[in-house]
């Protein structure tokens, strides 16, 4: 029988349309990073989400005023979710590929799973606990093709003793830690703050922590690196990261429970996949696939209704 607390369709949709686009813009977003400073591109894409949202800022009238309870989630929410995910991410993908980068944000429903038991006392149950193994387990073997698996796009070099493309490795995984915070402080957020309000507020505290750094990369910056293709890029960048990705997100939390709504971001590591090999012509070895079925895999596990993994269960268990 019908649920009468089920989440519409719509928000379905515009959960999986919001990780799509996130997805898309990691793997576009690599033209850019080689084009300017990461510091420059992140402060121009809350620029650009600023002016988009002006009119988001102003509290609607049925909307209680925000308490220091409130105000504190949204700083989080945009240190974490938009700020450090940001820098980690734009680093990692000028460090390594938007494949790689793929493979390994696809543990972020995972991580979103581990945040919730930590920050929201929700217990983890065995098939959570698979699904966790099954993600590691597929970063571990991409990790172990890094050096024949990742196209020439990679950075070469080492630091530290370590290879670069390593070290961008570890900045896409702690970009997945972020998102992962910001799928939790958004449920929390969500029940307080309309959708566009909240997209319009995070953007403005990341732009007021970019902006010294944004205006330091630009004091030197030659624009006449960025041809016309690049500003539409840009653009687009601006838009999809700031405004459309927040604003979908936000739209689906509020009718999906956080750990339904982190499923939703294997639409992720889909899309940027997908554009990295379609587009950018990156290449996937045969273990870097195994590592992403396997991934992928842990992310199915999760998704089984709960109803439906136990039946399975015990048909396995007689």
């Amino acid at each position: 029988m019908p649920s009468a607390h089920r989440p519409p369709w719509s928000a379905y949709l515009a959960l999986a349309a919001s990780m799509a686009l996130v997805g898309s813009y990691v793997a576009l977003s690599k033209p850019l990073v080689a084009a300017m400073p990461v510091f420059l591109l992140a402060w121009l894409r809350y620029l650009i989400g600023a002016v988009a949202m002006a009119t988001w800022v102003r509290r609607p009238p049925h909307e209680p005023a925000l308490t220091r309870r409130t105000q504190g989630l949204l700083f989080l929410q945009a240190l974490l979710g938009n700020f450090l995910f940001s820098l980690c991410m734009l680093y990692g993908v000028s460090l390594t590929t938007a494949s790689a980068a793929g493979v390994i944000m696809a543990a972020i429903p995972a991580v979103v799973a581990l945040q919730s038991a930590l920050f929201l006392r929700e217990r983890l149950d065995t098939r959570s606990w698979v699904a966790i193994a099954l993600a590691a387990g597929g970063i571990g073997l991409f990790s172990l093709d890094k050096a024949d698996g990742m196209s020439a796009d990679y950075a070469p070099g080492t630091w530290l003793g370590l290879p670069l493309a390593l070290w961008g490795n570890a900045l896409v995984l702690a970009a997945v830690c972020c998102e992962a915070a910001y799928v939790v402080i958004g449920k929390r957020l969500s029940d307080r703050v309309g959708p566009k309000r909240i997209a319009a507020l995070i953007n403005l505290w990341g732009l007021a922590l970019m902006t010294p750094l944004g205006l330091w990369a630009a004091a030197d910056y030659d624009w006449g690196r960025l041809s016309a293709p690049l500003w539409l890029l840009l653009v687009f960048y601006g838009l999809a990261a700031s405004v459309w990705t927040v604003w979908l997100w936000m739209t689906g939390l509020r009718h999906v429970p956080a750990a339904r709504a982190g499923v939703f971001t294997v639409m992720l590591p889909v899309s940027a996949t997908t554009i990295g090999v379609l587009f950018m012509n990156e290449q996937l070895s045969a273990l870097q696939w195994a590592a992403f079925v396997l991934a992928l895999a842990g992310l199915v596990l999760a998704t089984l209704p709960p109803q439906r993994f136990k039946r399975t269960t015990d048909r396995w268990a007689g």
